[in-house]
């Protein structure tokens, strides 16, 4: 693989528009544009469902990105192929656990049990026995949300925690696509191999409505907003970020998912939930501001560089 450091970097000569912008902005519009996505896949559900509604929502932006960035697959070594395929099993498998979890749970709750996967990311990077605490307080919060009742559904609660498993996947592995390829490239790809793997999901719960034009127009929309946008910022805010700094950052993301679920489907949470919500948000920045700069360091050009 090459150096990280020179795949990393753009040439000199070669600044672009988005190296200009401060990395914590661009993690804060990728949480805005993903969790108005969210809320507007939902909105799908009825028709082609959540596998559906994730195979074209990761299907479409594959497309724009192949288009943006043009990857070619000649040359590549076999482990960046490796790495690749990887990735998009990350996205893949976070993006269907999470759709079939936001089928039976609101935007905000969710969101919010997913965020074990950027918690455990936190923890295991700062590796001090205080994060013992934020653990436990997150695992509070999480207990709250699947005990409150009302709409908190079992098996949702588990499919978010699976979302979570595989977003703290997304996280390490992103970090090491980001170093191996130029530019969007290796998303694109990422998103291709995806695409792949949601294929049989996806056409058996989508159907023939997949093709209804209206659809694609919102699924187009989705894919924009919770896909391509948000990844490309990520991944563009992890060359110059460390994981601890956004993960901290990610932390906003239940509040967000609360306020596009409110607005714009109209889901309503009850103060319990609420309170379990800020649980593990005040768990995940705790977590994530613990976590030292050289365990950061070993995480994005150590052990996940091999």
């Amino acid at each position: 693989m090459a150096d990280p450091a020179v795949a990393a970097a753009p040439p000199r000569h070669a600044r672009r528009p988005v190296d200009a912008v401060p990395p914590p902005a661009l993690v804060l519009a990728a949480v805005g544009s993903v969790q108005i996505g969210a809320a507007l896949a939902k909105s799908l559900f009825d028709e082609i469902g959540p596998a559906g509604t994730v195979f074209l929502r990761v299907g479409l932006a594959a497309v724009v990105l192949m288009m943006l960035w043009r990857p070619r697959l000649k040359g590549l070594a076999r482990a960046d192929l490796r790495l690749v395929a990887a990735f998009g099993v990350a996205l893949a498998g976070m993006n269907l656990s999470f759709y079939a979890a936001l089928d039976r749970l609101p935007l905000g709750i969710a969101v919010t049990i997913e965020f074990v996967g950027p918690l455990g990311v936190a923890v295991a990077l700062s590796r001090r026995r205080t994060d013992l605490a934020w653990a436990l307080l997150a695992a509070l919060g999480v207990v709250l949300l699947a005990e409150g009742g009302g709409e908190v559904d079992p098996l949702g609660v588990l499919l978010a925690l699976t979302a979570g498993a595989f977003w703290a996947a997304y996280i390490l592995l992103s970090s090491r696509v980001g170093r191996a390829f130029p530019g969007g490239q290796g998303l694109a790809l990422a998103m291709l191999a995806g695409t792949a793997v949601l294929v049989p999901v996806g056409v058996a719960d989508g159907g023939g409505s997949l093709l209804d034009p209206g659809l694609l127009a919102i699924g187009f929309a989705v894919a924009l907003l919770s896909s391509a946008i948000p990844y490309s910022l990520e991944l563009e805010a992890l060359r110059r970020l460390p994981e601890r700094t956004f993960g901290i950052l990610l932390s906003t993301e239940p509040a967000a998912a609360a306020l596009a679920g409110f607005a714009i489907l109209g889901e309503r949470l009850a103060a319990r939930e609420l309170v379990a919500m800020g649980l593990v948000v005040v768990a995940c920045v705790g977590a994530a501001r613990a976590a030292r700069p050289d365990a950061a360091a070993d995480a994005q050009g150590g052990a996940w560089a091999a």
